[in-house]
């Protein structure tokens, strides 16, 4: 994962060189920027010598550097979308000012407006700074929009004089970091199957039966689990997501192809996450040779495809079973049949007619339904923040 460490200019700037050092030891792609105010305290080359990239100092490049061009006119841009969180430690009162007033008058300030991840600011400053109503309201504004802050910590400060203002230890801004991105150690030594995706069964060599799943779900739940220290075996229908760093990644193409692969993986896995929309009919009698049009109408006959959390299901064992109901009508009644059909521990369904919970999108509306009569909705959450509140529940169940 990339995250992005802003530095500004205070005299706690050069506690952020430990502060990358941590991050790293969490297995974090560090790109640092920092703004003017902050290369007065601690020079680029530190951060560059520890991160092994690029710092950046200037919206535009340095002065003495090759002419700008339009690369580096939109590399906020460029950053802005890469990065999973924008982290700024030490955050000094004048920048909390700026990112509360919109205002972008350098990199760092661009970056901030610019991006779509989770933001984390830790402020230190003067205790009367930190005290002042105009923070306080520029606080409260950031809050609002979702923007983490970790409280400075109380102490003798450089200034010289007592009270709030000092910059929070490394250890509880990297916790918060962990926190936000879902880096977590509760599933270390665990090994779980994840299935994702769509899957396709063939009419002829041209054409394929298959739905409209994107896998976001299934990759989400992959994520989020090899970010908390599971090993993860992805076993994907086609899509045209990114494999998760680090997952067992298995691609399959139809639902007879994802059956073998999750009957020979699965028997010695205790966690099983049946996420993939697989197909449940596919063509009686798929052609050799392309179908050719004709005048009249066409009649495809269709057969069943095995279910495979069924069969899963009838041999469950002590394995935890979760499977997925993607429902347009009667949610609960449905979820509900398909638990106890299933032999599940837990079916996580959704209405399709929702805004914001339907196919492909980057969010999700569900509710866990639990063998144990127990019914958890959730609401409109990204599907990492979904992923993550079905791996808890997990742990509450093994």
């Amino acid at each position: 994962m990339k995250i992005a460490l802003g530095v500004t200019g205070g005299v706690a700037a050069y506690k952020a060189a430990e502060l990358v050092r941590r991050l790293e030891q969490e297995k974090l792609d560090v790109q640092v920027v920092m703004t003017r105010s902050a290369q007065e305290f601690i020079a680029p080359l530190t951060f560059a010598a520890l991160t092994g990239n690029k710092v950046i100092t200037e919206m535009f490049g340095s002065l003495d550097a090759a002419p700008a061009n339009v690369e580096s006119a939109i590399e906020h841009i460029a950053v802005a979308g890469r990065i999973d969180l924008l982290l700024v430690a030490p955050a000094t009162a004048d920048i909390l000012a700026h990112f509360a007033s919109g205002i972008a008058d350098d990199f760092l300030t661009t970056l901030y407006l610019a991006t779509k991840a989770p933001v984390v600011v830790a402020p230190a400053m003067n205790v009367n700074m930190w005290e002042h109503p105009a923070t306080r309201e520029n606080l409260e504004r950031l809050r609002a929009r979702g923007v983490q802050v970790v409280e400075p910590d109380e102490g003798y400060l450089a200034c010289g004089m007592t009270g709030a203002g000092r910059l929070a230890s490394t250890e509880a801004i990297v916790q918060r970091v962990s926190a936000v991105l879902g880096l977590r150690h509760d599933l270390d030594g665990q090994t779980i199957l994840v299935t994702a995706g769509p899957t396709r069964e063939d009419v002829d060599p041209v054409r394929f039966l298959t739905n409209r799943s994107s896998g976001k779900m299934g990759y989400a739940l992959a994520e989020a689990a090899i970010r908390r220290g599971a090993h993860v075996v992805l076993i994907s229908g086609p899509t045209d997501l990114p494999v998760p760093e680090g997952a067992d990644w298995v691609p399959v193409r139809t639902t007879e192809e994802m059956r073998h692969a999750v009957r020979e993986r699965a028997s010695d896995r205790k966690i099983v996450i049946m996420a993939a929309a697989v197909s449940d009919y596919r063509p009686a009698a798929p052609q050799a040779q392309k179908m050719k049009r004709g005048g009249g109408r066409l009649v495809l006959e269709l057969e069943p495809t095995p279910d495979i959390l069924a069969e899963l299901g009838r041999e469950k064992g002590s394995r935890l079973l979760v499977g997925f109901a993607a429902e347009t009508e009667h949610v609960r009644e449905n979820a509900r049949g398909k638990l106890a059909r299933k032999h599940a521990d837990m079916i996580v369904a959704n209405d399709l007619t929702q805004p914001g919970a339907g196919f492909d999108s980057d969010t999700n509306i569900v509710t866990l339904f639990l063998r144990d009569g127990r019914e958890i909705p959730l609401p409109r959450l990204s599907k990492f923040e979904v992923a993550n509140r079905i791996l808890d529940q997990i742990l509450a169940l093994a």
